[in-house]
């Protein structure tokens, strides 16, 4: 935490309610507060969040959760009962937006979908989030990101020509919908009052079309020249040199000479500037035709230097190359800590880092105010101070298990 986060943000005022769990709606709501929005997330309370156990745990927690969770007021409901419905439907009607990756129909199921609030919320921008979207025979299938990016393009084209199919070790499906669902909200958050006469509306995000929306121009390749894009390894399909090469240090660099003139760059600092004269490399299209014989040579030359002799000579020469950071690389590298991406709190009395969200804004940038909070951590706060329950109130609905 900085000086940044008493400045004001540009989305101080917003109210946001997360239904969500894991990681695709969750994530929506983590940047919509990180810029200001008060989030409140709902969570059942038994357990909570699965979140709250994955991966790395440390003192029964997830280290990921004080990262997804930042910045959220952390309440429980349980929403399969009556009056916890009827506390969720206050919390909607005093909120700007709603955030729910639930399958479809659920929340209609708990009379809690977008329609039962238009004549009391009319203003409310209501987010979903789900595998297939909440239209279309594949609708009600449950959908997490590794379906869905396959579903949606993105696993086809990983891996190694002739080879299954790989994934990054991440949700990328998942965050991707987080990210084009804060975006959607927030396009709706402007055109509420400037094209839309003051009404909220509905922001329908699928897992595998944000998958979709980063396919370049499969379709256009497919649908004008009936070309399939097919998996290429570590290589960029009609873009040459852009490759991972051997360094003599047993490390591999990035080279992304992409350009003609970056290209005649690197055969220079190769000692063999003809090669850019080279009818087989001049142009993109003909280094397309030879790059296994243009990757042989590129190799050769970089496995004759330490990663960092080499990076530093293409660096001076004005050609794109980097190394393949780990966590442990980025967290040691002064770009990374220039551009504040590290982010300090303090959990159980121990400094623990988060990752900054980006974009940055200059003038009204966001922060980090507080890790992912315990479970119920701010029940007294929402329903005392938002809904105007007495402390009886609040302890007769803990003990029927419905907070």
């Amino acid at each position: 935490m900085d000086s940044t986060t008493h400045r004001p943000r540009p989305l101080d005022g917003l109210r946001v309610i997360e239904a969500g769990q894991l990681l695709a709606g969750p994530f929506a709501a983590t940047i919509l507060g990180y810029y200001g929005a008060e989030v409140i997330k709902v969570e059942p309370p038994e357990g909570g969040d699965p979140i709250r156990r994955w991966r790395v745990v440390k003192n029964n927690t997830s280290l990921w959760w004080y990262s997804i969770a930042r910045n959220k007021k952390c309440i429980t409901l349980d929403l399969r009962q009556a009056k916890g419905r009827e506390l969720m439907r206050q919390l909607i009607n005093k909120s700007d937006v709603v955030v729910e990756n639930f399958r479809p129909g659920t929340m209609e199921k708990w009379e809690l979908g977008p329609d039962h609030f238009k004549e009391t919320n009319p203003r409310l921008i209501y987010s979903r989030i789900s595998g297939y979207g909440q239209t279309g025979p594949y609708a009600p299938r449950p959908g997490f990101a590794s379906v869905c990016e396959g579903f949606g393009g993105f696993r086809y084209v990983n891996g190694f020509p002739g080879q299954p199919s790989v994934r990054p070790n991440l949700s990328i499906g998942d965050t991707l919908a987080g990210v084009h669902a804060a975006l959607g909200i927030l396009l709706a958050y402007i055109g509420r009052d400037r094209v839309n006469n003051g009404a909220g509306q509905v922001v329908d995000v699928a897992i595998f079309e944000s998958i979709y929306n980063l396919m370049e121009g499969v379709v256009p390749e497919y649908s004008g020249a009936g070309v399939v894009r097919e998996s290429s390894g570590s290589t960029l399909t009609g873009i040459v040199p852009s490759n991972i090469y051997p360094t003599h240090d047993g490390k591999t660099i990035i080279i992304g000479a992409n350009t003609n003139s970056m290209f005649q760059r690197l055969c220079e600092l190769m000692g063999q500037p003809t090669m850019a004269t080279d009818p087989k490399f001049k142009e993109n299209s003909e280094r397309v035709v030879f790059q296994t014989e243009l990757d042989d040579l590129i190799g050769h030359w970089t496995s004759s230097m330490s990663q960092a002799e080499v990076l530093a000579k293409l660096e001076a020469a004005g050609v794109a190359a980097g190394p393949i950071y780990s966590v442990a690389d980025m967290l040691g590298d002064p770009q990374y800590q220039a551009r504040g991406l590290f982010e300090e709190v303090e959990v159980d009395g121990e400094k623990l880092l988060l990752p900054a969200i980006i974009p940055r804004l200059a003038d009204t940038p966001g922060g980090t105010d507080w890790p992912g909070a315990m479970l119920g951590a701010h029940n007294d706060e929402v329903y005392t101070q938002l809904l105007g329950l007495s402390a009886s109130e609040l302890t007769g609905l803990r003990a029927e298990g419905v907070v």
